[in-house]
């Protein structure tokens, strides 16, 4: 049966162009399958990935029933894949993930009950960013072994990529509390808090990576990152100064120096005393809106009252004569 015999798959981190690790191969069988599998995952050792493929395809020719010609050779590809990318082959890389999601369907097909089937299948869906297939997969695969680590692991993936932070901390929380050595969940777990904003949780994380591992930078400008998002802006610093000692050239890292530096200043800043504001002055009223209805009634008589005394005082005088010529 399938399940007592180890099949031969390399698992490394989704993702990760990391170094091929291959598990103990399985004792080969007498004739050209087993030799072609052994001479396979030599080649895959040595990073010869398409060779690899293609012994690996020798063994399936020779036992085309046997699924762990095709959980290696889907393995093969993955990692020519990968190594494409690096390589900036888009189509390469495309045209070997494709060929790998085919032997791990031939997989699932000849092992239905083996959750490593769907483990690698759904690993490869993510890499190839389809998270909502993915899950599926991985899901399927917890069904038929709730404690598998990787399958909780590259779950905690797929959950990165749909942004289900707090899902994928569960997860890579629950990988740490059986594998408190993989630091790659560390790193994703602090990737997750820090998308929830639960910025002291990823500093904790990340200053466990360095404490690892003091020369890992990458975790240092990352712990510098959430610093500066968490507004600690003396320990980015530090973070950053760190990390431009052993690489001056890291243009971006400088950047953000310059960022949280004068993010500190102004922080430090004493504030400048705020003038007080002068309170409006009332507008000095005009002549005309000073003077009130009663008054011009006033006048107005008054004016009356003059005209008719003079016009008493001037009854009876002649007129005067014109001179104008008529």
């Amino acid at each position: 049966m399938l399940n007592k015999q180890p099949i031969t798959v390399a698992i490394v981190a989704v993702l990760c162009c990391a170094a091929v690790q291959v598990d103990g191969a399985k004792p080969a069988k007498k004739g050209g399958g087993g030799n072609h599998i052994q001479r396979g995952i030599q080649l895959a050792e040595g990073k010869q990935f398409d060779a690899a493929a293609e012994e690996f395809g020798k063994a399936i020719k020779d036992n085309p029933n046997d699924p762990r010609g095709y959980a290696n050779r889907g393995t093969a590809y993955r990692q020519g894949a990968r190594a494409a990318i690096a390589a900036g082959d888009s189509e390469g890389a495309s045209t070997r993930y494709q060929s790998a999601l085919a032997d791990f369907a031939k997989y699932i097909e000849l092992a239905p009950k083996d959750a490593s089937a769907y483990v690698e299948h759904g690993q490869t869906l993510s890499e190839l960013k389809q998270y909502d297939a993915a899950l599926a997969d991985l899901n399927k695969a917890l069904e038929l072994k709730p404690d598998d680590l990787n399958a909780i692991k590259f779950r905690g993936f797929a959950e990165i990529g749909l942004n289900q932070w707090d899902k994928a901390v569960a997860d890579f929380s629950a990988v740490i509390q059986k594998k408190p050595d993989d630091l790659q969940s560390y790193d994703r777990r602090a990737l997750a808090y820090r998308n929830m904003k639960n910025y002291d949780a990823a500093i904790a994380d990340y200053t466990f990576l360095i404490t690892n591992n003091p020369n890992d930078m990458e975790a240092m400008t990352k712990r510098g990152y959430t610093n500066s998002l968490a507004q600690q802006y003396e320990n980015a610093i530090a973070d950053y100064q760190a990390v431009l000692k052993v690489n001056p050239q890291d243009n971006d890292t400088f950047q953000r120096l310059q960022y949280a530096q004068s993010m500190l200043a102004a922080k430090n800043a004493s504030p400048s005393p705020t003038p007080p504001i002068a309170s409006p002055t009332p507008e000095e009223k005009s002549l005309m809106s000073q003077i009130k209805p009663l008054y011009i009634g006033i006048g107005v008589v008054a004016l009356l009252i003059i005209a008719v005394i003079v016009r008493l005082l001037t009854r009876g005088k002649a007129e005067p004569t014109s001179h104008r010529i008529r």
